[in-house]
């Protein structure tokens, strides 16, 4: 294992920003993770473990503990025989969660087309539980593989045991800290239709021959990574919009009654979608929404803070912002839908190395 000192951790985060970590380490097996743990638990050091750098917000001071930058690699396939046809993608937490996407698509399978585009890691996927555009990885996992810290032993977990709900699991919740993901298995269908549910993809086939078969598994990737480059949400080099850690607050889940309140504090009723088995009799409203009727705009800047110029649910580093720049702008766009609309924003990026 080798350690560096004083590594710069900005341009390993989407939003380049962050001062650097007193200890770094890449971490390409599971030996490499037990010994790191070790290492920082001797020194009484806190530890960090780094994925893909899509959802952080580093502080300007950096990170006083050691950094564990999981980079396993390799995908293992296997075909489940039945009724769907399935097939088990067995991948290492360190490989791009686009290209696994992009591969799936390829070879016909069913289940994260929608999940195109998102930058990150496949560790990241079962902690955040990642979803866009109708689908979510809950619907998928079959297992994740994880190293206990308390216990130093590897354990696996099914979807069951992994406490799934809206952007949650037990890993970034309950036992936040606990574990350290090394493997994801994903179950997906084979031969299976796309999922269409939301209007942003249904409009992009509208133009398609009604006597035309239903549109790739591919070709909805392409459409989804098309709508979130459109929307700023995709990873471009040298677009000033894709230096954001994408959606910066949770669509915020309310009840049938705040949400009329907010349609007549709005004078027009809020888009809204169910929200899901978990929350029953609730609905979501898209905080980008919220943001907006708030007073705020696409584009609108706060020194070298703002909102992207095409999607207002982005924070963006318009050039040399500090996260204490990110954070007030966050703060000044929080406190205006709450006095509002009574809704307290969450944020989703997590913070990293702040008291």
């Amino acid at each position: 294992m080798r350690v560096e000192e004083n590594r710069p951790l900005a341009p390993l985060t989407t939003l380049r920003i962050g001062g650097p970590a007193r200890w770094f380490v890449d971490a390409t097996g599971e030996e490499e993770i037990v010994e790191a743990v070790d290492w920082a638990d001797q020194r009484g050091a806190d530890l960090f473990v780094l994925g893909g750098g899509s959802n952080l917000l580093v502080s300007d001071s950096g990170f006083d503990g050691l950094v564990l930058h999981i980079a396993l690699r390799g995908i293992g396939v296997s075909d489940v025989s039945g009724l769907p046809l399935c097939r088990v993608y067995s991948c290492a937490a360190g490989e791009n969660w686009d290209s696994l996407v992009e591969r799936a698509a390829r070879e016909n399978c069913a289940g994260i087309e929608c999940l195109a585009g998102i930058p990150g890691t496949v560790g990241g996927t079962p902690v955040q539980n990642v979803g866009a555009y109708g689908q979510e990885v809950a619907s998928t996992i079959v297992l994740v593989r994880a190293f206990e810290r308390e216990k130093r032993e590897f354990v696996e977990f099914s979807a069951a045991e992994c406490g799934f709900a809206y952007r949650r699991s037990r890993f970034n919740s309950t036992d936040a800290g606990r574990f350290i993901v090394t493997r994801v298995d994903y179950r997906l269908e084979m031969g299976a239709a796309p999922t269409l549910h939301y209007a942003d993809l249904q409009r992009a086939f509208a133009s398609r021959s009604p006597s035309a078969s239903q549109p790739s598994l591919a070709e909805v990737a392409a459409a989804v990574r098309h709508i979130r480059q459109s929307k700023g949400m995709l990873l471009v080099e040298g677009d000033p919009d894709c230096r954001s850690a994408g959606s910066f607050f949770k669509n915020p889940v309310v009840t049938e009654d705040h949400s009329r309140r907010i349609a007549a504090a709005a004078e027009e009723d809020p888009p809204r979608f169910p929200a899901g088995g978990e929350n029953p009799g609730k609905v979501k409203l898209p905080a980008a929404w919220l943001i907006e009727q708030a007073g705020f705009h696409k584009g609108y800047a706060k020194g070298a803070a703002g909102i992207s110029s095409r999607h207002t649910l982005a924070l963006v580093n318009r050039g040399h912002a500090t996260a204490a720049d990110i954070l007030a702008l966050a703060a000044e766009i929080r406190s205006a839908v709450d006095t509002r609309f009574g809704i307290h924003l969450e944020m989703e990026p997590v913070l990293v190395g702040f008291q």
